[in-house]
């Protein structure tokens, strides 16, 4: 990539939620670069010298899983009141490549100086189970556009997911934080949306690239890999599907492609795993509160 820029004051936010010694491990590592916020959603609270955090890690213990949206946006805060410029966000699995730590930023950097409004920057990500580099994606009818990622230059997208992801915070108070009752599942995806329709870019960096896996251990499927989840995921899958469905300001192109894929989701997570009857049955339930539009967490739900 050409060009210098300064590189904007970077800190970072990490979700917790049951984590292992490699994913605080992970933590302190990234605390010893930039700014950490871990913001954990593990029930019960501990300190955190007791997980063996490093002195260094701002940390945030919920005492209950509040939901990602919510974990990501008490993070972002976090970072705001510390007059941080950029937030890049992290699943506690992920492995950031080091080029992400300033390439990223130096992106957000150079939008602002040009008076490019870009609400948020995102790595290549590689996942090795799911046919290895996945493309960047734009919505099109009935189908997703697969980008390669290619070149030296940014890449108009129309969402990343948050793992890996750089948010400028110049713009966080006008396009609105994460969609708590969301909880899990699309809500980077809303966000993104969001952002588009406010006319802010979302932006794909080819020449970074992460490794990270999306969703739980995958099943094959007509020599396709597709990432499975636990019963209770798919609620969340199915109810935010069709509960952003119903939204205007979420666009027909994504629409369309829901429609296609919500019957197909329905028969590979009700046929091929384990427990495929609490499968079906959690899915059917999301259907009808997403279209009830009921949300929140599902524990919470009357």
């Amino acid at each position: 990539m050409n060009g210098e820029s300064t590189v904007p004051r970077t800190g970072a936010v990490v979700v917790f939620y049951n984590p292992d010694a490699a994913c605080v491990e992970r933590a302190n590592r990234l605390a010893a670069i930039m700014h950490c916020v871990v913001v954990d959603n593990t029930p019960g609270v501990r300190p955190a010298s007791e997980l063996g955090l490093s002195d260094t890690v701002e940390y945030l213990p919920n005492g209950e899983n509040v939901g990602i949206a919510t974990a990501i946006n008490q993070g972002v805060e976090a970072l705001i009141c510390d007059n941080f410029e950029v937030a890049i966000l992290f699943d506690q699995d992920s492995e950031p490549p080091a080029s992400l730590f300033t390439e990223l930023p130096m992106v957000i950097g150079r939008a602002n100086e040009s008076g490019s409004r870009v609400a948020l920057a995102g790595p290549v990500y590689d996942d090795a189970r799911l046919r290895g580099v996945a493309p960047f994606v734009r919505f099109k009818w009935w189908r997703l556009e697969r980008v390669a990622p290619e070149g030296d230059q940014p890449i108009d997208v129309d969402f990343l997911i948050s793992s890996g992801s750089c948010i400028n915070l110049r713009w966080w108070s006008s396009i609105g934080p994460m969609e708590d009752a969301l909880f899990i599942d699309f809500v980077d995806l809303e966000w993104c949306v969001r952002a588009k329709h406010g006319g802010y870019r979302v932006l794909g960096v080819p020449w970074v690239r992460m490794r990270h896996e999306l969703g739980g251990e995958p099943v094959r499927v007509l020599g396709r890999s597709y990432p499975m989840h636990g019963p209770l995921r798919h609620y969340y899958q199915f109810r935010n599907a069709v509960a952003l469905m119903r939204r205007a300001y979420m666009p027909w192109t994504w629409k369309s492609t829901e429609l296609i894929k919500l019957p197909a989701r329905i028969v590979i997570y009700s046929v091929f795993p384990t427990q495929r009857w609490q499968h079906l049955e959690m899915a059917l339930r999301g259907l009808c509160d997403g279209w009830r539009g009921r949300l929140g967490r599902y524990s919470q739900l009357p």
